[in-house]
């Protein structure tokens, strides 16, 4: 990864947040959820198995981060929490809160 700062980088990984939840099948899972500018924004990306899930560009990096869960909501994967451990190449020493996601109703 290029050691350039976030705000003077234009494209490209900007974070890794750790995702954690229960799949379809009721297994406990976690996984990298790859942040990366994009020409329009923030889009995240996952991969679980054979299954990658990647959002659209949004605003913020928090918007990106919410579109993976809610589509993973919508394949049955339930009790997700988030919470960024790399930005940059800095890493966070899992000191960042979680951030949990209801399940849908």
């Amino acid at each position: 990864m290029s050691a350039l700062p976030l705000m003077m980088k234009k494209e490209g990984l900007v974070e890794k947040h750790q995702l954690e939840g229960v799949d379809p099948s009721d297994r406990y899972f976690s996984r990298a959820l790859l942040v990366s500018r994009t020409s329009a924004g923030y889009s995240g990306k996952i991969m679980y198995e054979a299954l990658i899930v990647q959002g659209g560009s949004h605003s913020t990096i928090g918007a990106a981060v919410r579109e993976v869960v809610e589509k993973l909501q919508g394949m049955g994967f339930v009790r997700i929490r988030t919470r960024a451990n790399f930005r940059g190449a800095r890493y966070l020493a899992e000191k960042e809160t979680w951030v949990d996601y209801p399940d849908p109703a």
